[in-house]
């Protein structure tokens, strides 16, 4: 059956961008995407028109690169058309921004839920604004894959969770990969998690900068923050907790060492981040 609804996607993609009326079918798909920054993006926008849960198969060790936006006037600061529905993005390969102007690599509405996994990389997002790689405003799950190089003149240089007047909590959740080389202007150089949760099992951080707090994390008044065996290591901020910053909400860690961070581990949280010391 899998062969069927992928040539069936591969039709409705090919009509789409032909301007033909079609109908989109309400089961999940499986999409092979070539190695090009036009097929990642019709993919996306044809994943977009269901509400079944598409799986993108990436082109593997291809670099997609985004030249541009695509979101027309609504969505001026995101590369890749604004996730509405759930989609996965199934890897190895890397999806890049290319370009002078400064964007996001994807933005996740209340609607929507993003999945990376096996090996697909987000890089060298760099945004006016926050999350440099991914602002979520719905679900995000990494599984070993990363955020890497990006930027974000707020908060969250790799990815913010920020929740909206529209939206329930966002949530976000790693298992494996790295978050490394990430930097926010405020907050979050690696990950902010706002008023919502966040769950990471194996993941490591490294050389993430924050310009105030929370070098590699800044979790602020957080529905749940969980780190469990996740490593936070040689992060950095201009102020304080250049490792994990924290202010109010529910935080828990399980054996995840928060060491060698600049100027200081969590120094500055109120409460204190747990099994942090320094």
């Amino acid at each position: 059956m899998r062969p069927v609804r992928i040539a069936q996607a591969v039709l409705v993609a090919a009509l789409a961008v032909a301007g033909a009326a079609v109908s989109v079918p309400a089961e999940a798909a499986t999409i092979p995407v070539a190695c090009s920054e036009t097929a990642l993006v019709n993919a996306v926008n044809l994943a977009n028109q269901t509400l079944a849960a598409d799986t993108l198969t990436l082109t593997p060790g291809c670099i997609y690169k985004l030249t541009s936006v695509h979101n027309g006037s609504a969505y001026p600061n995101t590369g890749l058309p604004v996730i509405t529905t759930p989609i996965a993005m199934v890897g190895p390969a890397t999806v890049t921004r290319s370009a002078t102007k400064k964007f996001r690599i994807a933005r996740v509405t209340g609607s929507g839920a993003l999945t990376l996994t096996t090996g697909v990389a987000f890089t060298n997002g760099n945004v006016n604004g926050d999350g440099g790689a991914i602002l979520n405003n719905g679900a995000v799950t990494l599984t070993q894959s990363s955020l890497t190089g990006n930027k974000a003149s707020g908060n969250g240089g790799g990815l913010a969770n920020i929740k909206i007047a529209s939206s329930a909590a966002p949530a976000a959740t790693f298992t494996g990969g790295v978050v490394n080389n990430n930097v926010a202007g405020l907050a979050g150089g690696g990950i902010f998690n706002g008023t919502d949760t966040l769950t990471t099992t194996g993941l490591t951080m490294l050389g993430n900068h924050a310009g105030t707090k929370g070098g590699a994390l800044a979790a602020v008044s957080s529905v749940a923050t969980t780190l469990t065996s996740t490593v936070i290591n040689a992060n950095s901020a201009g102020n304080t907790a250049g490792g994990v910053f924290r202010s109010g909400g529910v935080m828990t860690t399980t054996a995840s060492p928060i060491t060698g961070n600049i100027p200081n581990n969590c120094v500055g949280s109120a409460p204190a981040v747990p099994a942090c010391t320094g």
